[in-house]
């Protein structure tokens, strides 16, 4: 029985990400989950938490299928560095993060038909060079700082503004893919 894979994810990121490895969601149901962090919730436990929920959610509606969810959350220290609300706010985000280093915490759960569940928590550190008032009113106009966790996009032109990483490079664009296809390996989804 060839059972469907389910992205419990809106982002055009993961979408190409996975199709790059030539994985190919056969439905895209986003997620409707409260992203807010509870009190006190360290950044690498709000990724899993919320990647968990996201693919619990979705699973609940579709019964007999392989679901992928996943979450990035940005930190500094133990400080969660979310999707700007606004230019204000990505501005505030790029200046917290200039000549700094932070974390990208990447959260994946995939849920089996079988009711086997497989999680993993990825960390990729960045190093930003310090940014000049002019770097950053270029960066916020290209608008990339949208609804992108942190307020950058490596894989564009932020990619400029760093010097280097250390970890998984498609774990900061939204979604590690050498984990997703070992994990989807290990469900029984994809074969050796």
């Amino acid at each position: 029985m060839v059972h469907q894979l389910i992205l419990a994810s809106a982002s055009p990121r993961r979408l190409e990400l996975m199709s790059q490895i030539g994985i190919k969601p056969d439905k895209i149901s986003p997620s409707k989950i409260n992203e807010k962090p509870i009190r006190n919730e360290m950044p690498g436990t709000l990724a899993l938490r919320l990647a968990n929920q996201k693919a619990t959610e979705i699973a609940s509606c579709n019964t007999n299928c392989f679901i992928i969810g996943a979450d990035t959350v940005v930190s500094v220290g133990k400080r969660i560095v979310g999707k700007p609300a606004d230019i204000s706010d990505a501005k505030r985000h790029l200046e917290l993060l200039s000549g700094r280093r932070h974390k990208v915490y990447g959260g994946i759960c995939i849920l089996a038909p079988n009711g086997i569940r497989s999680e993993r928590l990825i960390k990729t550190i960045v190093k930003f060079k310090r940014l000049s008032s002019s770097e950053i009113d270029m960066y916020l106009s290209t608008g990339e700082w949208q609804d992108k966790a942190g307020g950058y996009a490596i894989q564009g032109h932020a990619g400029s503004f760093i010097p280097w990483i250390n970890g998984s490079y498609t774990n900061v664009v939204g979604l590690d893919v050498l984990s997703v296809k070992g994990m989807l390996t290990g469900l029984g989804y994809l074969k050796q």
